[in-house]
């Protein structure tokens, strides 16, 4: 299952379900803003700040599930997280937030005319403390329609 696939798909999508748990077993599973793929490595936006944070600091692996919904295959991607606080890494990973905002507010704006519709907020704004999430995907599991599991582990 070759990864630009995984990429392609996964670059048609705006924010994606990341399921992490505490020491404890306690599950978490939250949508955060996906920023981009860099090879293996995809950067994740969290503006929230809250359990997902506290079970990555606790826990740092993470499960991610996108879906194909032309092949109706589904996808898990499995991997390590590095929490991006602050630093130079952190403040080009912001600049590129700040080009992904303003290209998500002109989306909605130019949708909302489109299909008439009125928003309360076109702006996708965020809060000013934001936390990167930078996690290098170790496995992708493909989930056919039959039921049948193909893994591929990067380790």
């Amino acid at each position: 299952m070759p990864y630009d696939k995984i990429r392609d798909l996964l670059n048609q999508y705006e924010f994606v379900n990341v399921a992490t748990s505490d020491f404890s077993g306690k599950p978490n599973l939250a949508p955060k803003l996906l920023l981009k793929c860099d090879g293996n490595v995809i950067f994740l936006i969290d503006y929230v700040i809250g359990r997902t944070f506290e079970n990555l600091k606790a826990n740092p692996r993470v499960s991610l599930s996108i879906m194909d919904s032309e092949s109706l295959t589904g996808y898990q991607l499995n991997g390590n997280v590095e929490i991006i606080e602050s630093g130079k890494e952190h403040e080009r990973i912001l600049k590129e937030l700040h080009k992904k905002q303003i290209a998500l507010s002109s989306k909605r704006v130019v949708e909302g005319l489109y299909r008439g519709k009125t928003h309360q907020n076109f702006e996708a704004t965020m809060p000013d403390k934001v936390i990167v999430f930078k996690i290098k995907i170790t496995e992708i599991v493909e989930i056919a329609t039959s039921g049948q599991l193909k893994r591929e582990n990067f380790e």
